[in-house]
């Protein structure tokens, strides 16, 4: 490679950043680490812009030893090779500058380390669990317990109308915690690999089955932060948004009090005497979160995938099958146990499933009542 060649490259570069730089400078920093709204996410970053730093100042003595080189010992000035075998200065040099160099990172990069993986118990710790395809959440001290879905509309998503301001990263269910708070994160999963990730809390923690990880947050500014799952878990890995509100401590205890009061109702609701109409109202909106990715709005599955609830035996003249089914999954295939859900729910979406498709007037028309989920769950003697 000659000098002439180096120097017409070097040209072009310089040209081309001319060009560029006033336009695209906004975009060039949006590609930087964000700073996040916590302490040890500004750490985080510090030490990112350190390390940068530092790499920046080895590529330049590098590169400019390496160009230099190029330039001083061409053949037109330097006819005649050197010869030489080693230099035991040299190469005692090359191997301890870089030792202290990584030395002089890990020191901070440490200190940083043993701060994000402290796991003591914070005041307010809350379980994550990562499901295909959502997050549930329980709070520990509040008894408190919600799944979080992607709330996005399937239009949306199937490019049928414009797409929103938080097109995948909007939730029906928001985490929320108190301003000024330690919060403590138990990250675990129930089928595959998930992974929590909240950029502007700096955390980033594998979900894994049988396993428990720890992260916390103590966030001093209210506000709405946004995260998604960043482990490959399935075809609907890109529906997994997290959203968390942080509020002020009274806005915090009047949500939790909300919170209970509902569970309450929805408690009470296993004893009313429901109407099928009544239950298939409300096993729509439980099917569209819960069922849909897979088996469709039709009702038809995913062929050699998913299978069809629409003229399903099972759906149209097993009404204890198809509870056993919500209840226990199916061992060796991806239907999972949706026991989870509440009775009334459970019940609301199985008479949807009976009801739907032409179902109710090719099947048994049988519904299942949140009495039916209960029963279910009564120890078998």
């Amino acid at each position: 490679m000659s000098f002439k060649y180096l120097q017409n490259l070097q040209i072009k570069i310089m040209s081309a950043l001319l060009i560029f730089s006033a336009p695209m400078k906004a975009d060039w920093f949006a590609l930087n680490m964000t700073r996040g709204v916590t302490d040890i996410s500004n750490e985080v970053f510090e030490l990112h812009m350190l390390i940068f730093w530092i790499c920046v100042a080895i590529g330049v003595v590098v590169f400019g030893v390496m160009f230099y080189s190029m330039y001083a010992h061409t053949k037109k000035k330097n006819p005649v090779a050197a010869s030489f075998h080693e230099n035991h200065k040299v190469e005692i040099a090359w191997t301890i500058i870089p030792f202290l160099i990584l030395i002089a990172m890990a020191i901070p990069a440490s200190k940083t380390l043993v701060k994000i993986y402290d796991d003591e118990a914070g005041d307010l710790n809350i379980q994550v669990t990562g499901y295909q395809w959502k997050w549930q959440y329980n709070y520990l001290e509040d008894d408190v317990s919600f799944f979080s879905n992607l709330s996005t509309d399937m239009d949306e998503i199937n490019n049928l109308v414009p797409k929103g301001e938080n097109y995948l990263q909007e939730v029906d269910e928001m985490v929320v915690i108190p301003v000024g708070k330690k919060v403590r994160f138990l990250i675990t999963a129930n089928d595959v690999i998930h992974s929590w990730w909240m950029p502007a809390f700096a955390i980033k923690q594998d979900a894994i089955p049988g396993f428990v990880n720890t992260a916390w947050t103590k966030v001093d500014k209210p506000g709405i932060y946004r995260g998604k799952c960043t482990e490959l878990c399935g075809k609907n890995h890109g529906f997994m948004p997290i959203v968390v509100k942080v509020v002020e401590q009274n806005e915090y205890d009047e949500w939790v009090s909300g919170k209970k009061e509902a569970a309450m109702k929805m408690a009470e609701l296993t004893t009313k005497d429901w109407t099928a109409e009544e239950l298939v109202a409300r096993g729509e909106s439980v099917y569209a979160v819960n069922c849909v990715a897979c088996h469709q709005t039709n009702g038809q599955g995913i062929p050699g995938i998913f299978p069809a609830l629409a003229g399903s035996d099972v759906v149209l003249n097993n009404k204890e099958r198809n509870i056993e089914i919500l209840m226990e999954g199916v061992q060796g295939a991806a239907m999972n146990s949706f026991s989870y859900l509440s009775e009334v729910e459970l019940a609301a979406v199985i008479t949807y499933t009976r009801q739907s498709w032409g179902n109710k007037e090719n099947g048994d028309g049988e519904i299942v009542v949140p009495k039916d989920i209960v029963d279910y769950k009564k120890p078998k003697i």
